[in-house]
């Protein structure tokens, strides 16, 4: 009986320190693992649908954070990670307002030693003007990576889950530190500046058709192959850590037969800036370039851009920009122009120097 009773306690004993060694040697493996926040802000990654074949027509917004951490668990074996739902809203809305906010978390949570990277997830349909916007605002160089998804979170083929996953092994890579805010999607990755959605519905939306993306996620391990030569994040000269606001600036879009109506309303309304998303090379349709001079006389700083989608507005190509004193937008599409047109403009009103932002970012 004695001996039964010994060997019980034995038993016991050595069972006690095996789950005390597994909680040490657990404990010793999350240590070793990154730790990436994950800020959740809506979007069709948090979306669902009536039925499991529904990819259009369904409802965003509508999962938290948590159950989307909760859907992925393969996450916690490459990051220890936690989440904050900053926002649940379908990215159609997305304002100044909730850049500004989604701005200084990013800042305060990368200032902290604990934060080695963060996961932003966000709608597609403005996710690249969010990208873009914390390219040039955020203080740090631990990835931010922005990541999405084109299919609800009920979907058969639900593309959010390998999004998220291939995202936070991105955030919490060394690799990815120094190269800005990157956007992780369909298994590849794209340098915030360069890419765009290309199409409204299928899962390799996201494309910088002619500079290209930067790098693939196989295995959900990084692989870059190219970097980013504009300045951003710790290069760049904008803050907006005590910003509450930002300055008006809106895009008019140019088309055969376009009048000047557009541009008028817009000036008319407060705008402090004013992208001209011409045709081709940002040409100027003869109705509508008076009221652009006209509004650039009035103090309203005027750029150049173009509908096509690629390549440069040649400054004093298609029009006189040095004595209309207006400035070109680079490669910029005109809703990334007007991100950096608005930062711009919290520092100066001077267009030569604001020309001079648009070839340094």
């Amino acid at each position: 009986m004695l001996f039964q009773k010994s060997s019980r306690a034995c038993a016991a004993l050595f069972a006690f320190l095996f789950l005390l060694a597994s909680a040490a040697q657990a404990q010793a493996q999350a240590s070793k693992l990154p730790n990436v926040t994950i800020l959740a802000t809506g979007g069709t990654i948090a979306g669902t649908g009536a039925s499991s074949t529904t990819t259009v027509g369904y409802t965003a917004a509508t999962v938290g954070v948590q159950s989307l951490i909760q859907a992925v668990p393969e996450i916690t074996r490459v990051a220890n990670v936690t989440g904050e739902q900053v926002f649940q809203i379908a990215s159609e809305n997305m304002g100044n307002e909730h850049w500004l906010i989604l701005a200084k978390r990013v800042n305060t949570l990368l200032a902290q030693p604990n934060v080695d990277g963060i996961v932003i997830t966000h709608g597609t349909d403005t996710l690249e003007e969010t990208a873009y916007f914390l390219n040039l605002v955020v203080k740090s160089k631990k990835p931010v990576v922005v990541v999405g998804s084109m299919r609800p979170s009920t979907a058969l083929s639900a593309d959010g889950p390998i999004n998220l996953y291939n995202a936070v092994n991105l955030a919490g890579s060394p690799s990815a530190v120094g190269k800005g805010v990157l956007v992780a999607m369909n298994d590849q990755i794209h340098a915030a500046r360069d890419v765009t959605k290309a199409n409204t519905t299928t899962a390799d939306t996201f494309r910088a058709a002619e500079l290209g993306m930067i790098g693939y996620i196989q295995g959900g391990k990084p692989f870059f192959y190219r970097e980013v030569t504009r300045k951003h994040t710790v290069e760049s000269e904008f803050d907006v850590s005590k910003l509450d606001a930002l300055p008006q600036v809106d895009v008019a879009y140019a088309y055969a037969n376009v009048g000047d109506v557009a541009v008028k309303a817009l000036v008319a309304a407060g705008a402090k800036g004013l992208v001209h998303a011409g045709v081709g090379n940002g040409s100027l349709p003869a109705k509508t370039k008076p009221a652009l001079v006209a509004a650039r006389e009035k103090g309203v700083v005027i750029v150049r851009s173009s509908r096509v989608g690629q390549g440069i507005v040649a400054r004093n190509g298609e029009a006189n920009d040095d004595q209309l004193d207006f400035v070109v937008a680079d490669t910029l599409s005109p809703q990334k122009a007007r991100i950096l047109l608005m930062l711009a403009l919290t520092r100066t009103s001077n267009t030569k120097d604001i020309q001079r932002m648009f070839y340094t970012y």
